[in-house]
């Protein structure tokens, strides 16, 4: 039964992390807003496209080509990319975002979140989830358009089988969000689908686990407006759906840093050319939760920025126009309140 969710109100990050740590870890989450902050630098270019990111076996960033039906890995220390696997649905024309979208790391195998590839937009692909069998073969574990098709939104929608967006490993399988249908779905390896959880038009996208504790990023309906622009979380009780922080407009994923602080990526401020059209160049931003459910920024003009991965106190962010900026010093104090 689909049950839609609205989120609560209280001390959220206070309770959060209480969950999450049980103990001090509280005390590192940001308070204040100094002058300053973390320049990005470019890392990698010339990528064909961008979407989604994982950190995979050796600690190297995989990375999703649309354009070019790959995933590609990039030593984080030297920014050398490699072709990690090729032959995947590619993005069809025209569209502007879809095929290979996310990918993720159950041990050393790798699968992929393909989208937009079926017949409903013009393609002949199976939109789902691929498992990487070689260097170029691949094999559909879960068809997640023919579960669309079967099971629609409640929420309106146009694309029957939905604009799935990030992938994540959870509990034997994965979450998947689908930032046109307006849920999460658990995705098991053997093929079946269910219904996680479910939204009203908030436009789900980044997710970000720690043990049962389910964070994501919400872009919000269009225009895409700041305060729709939110993180909440939820868990096994997820009757319950908490709101973190908002504030920054077209979330687009969240992730915990090394010092349990709370990052999410802004695409932007909308281009107003139709739903399901990215931010304006040089309009994005990391951002960090404050406790007070604020944001604060930590690094800005970035352009039209997908996902991010961090390792250590390093955030690598990718951008829908095929490149990576590194961002240092993210836990540093010295940022910006965001009004």
């Amino acid at each position: 039964m689909k049950n839609q969710q609205h989120p609560q109100t209280m001390p959220t990050l206070q309770f959060v992390q209480r969950t999450l740590l049980g103990m001090t870890a509280v005390l590192l989450w940001t308070t204040g807003a100094l002058a300053g902050s973390p320049e990005p630098v470019k890392f990698v270019s010339g990528l064909a496209g961008g979407s989604g990111s994982t950190i995979g076996p050796g600690g190297a960033l995989y990375v999703p080509e649309p354009a070019a039906g790959k995933i590609s890995r990039i030593d984080p220390r030297t920014g050398a990319v490699t072709t990690f696997a090729t032959g995947l649905p590619k993005i069809i024309p025209g569209i502007g975002i879809g095929g290979a979208m996310d990918v993720e790391f159950i041990g050393s195998t790798a699968y992929v979140l393909v989208t937009l590839v079926g017949v409903d937009v013009g393609g002949s692909d199976v939109v789902g989830i691929y498992r990487v069998d070689t260097s170029n073969s691949f094999t559909v574990i879960a068809d997640i358009g023919a579960f669309s098709l079967s099971h629609p939104p409640s929420t309106p929608f146009f694309v029957p089988t939905g604009v799935q967006y990030a992938l994540e490993k959870y509990r034997n399988g994965f979450l998947v969000t689908d930032g046109h249908h307006n849920r999460v779905l658990h995705v098991m390896r053997d093929g079946a689908i269910s219904e996680l959880i479910t939204f009203g038009n908030i436009v789900p996208t980044g997710l970000a686990l720690v043990g049962s504790l389910v964070f994501m990023t919400e872009a919000g309906p269009v225009p895409h407006l700041p305060e729709n622009g939110k993180v909440i979380a939820f868990g096994p009780w997820r009757h319950v759906v908490w709101e973190v922080a908002s504030g920054a407009p077209l979330l687009v994923d969240v992730e915990i840093g090394s010092r349990f602080d709370l990052f999410a990526l802004s695409q932007g401020t909308w281009n107003g050319v139709a739903e399901g059209s990215p931010a304006l160049p040089f309009t994005g931003s990391l951002v960090k939760a404050n406790l007070d459910g604020s944001f604060s920024v930590v690094a800005d003009g970035l352009n039209i920025p997908t996902s991010m991965e961090i390792i250590g106190d390093t955030a690598y962010v990718v951008s829908l126009v095929g490149e990576i900026w590194k961002i240092d010093d993210i836990s540093s104090p010295r940022h910006r309140k965001r009004h």
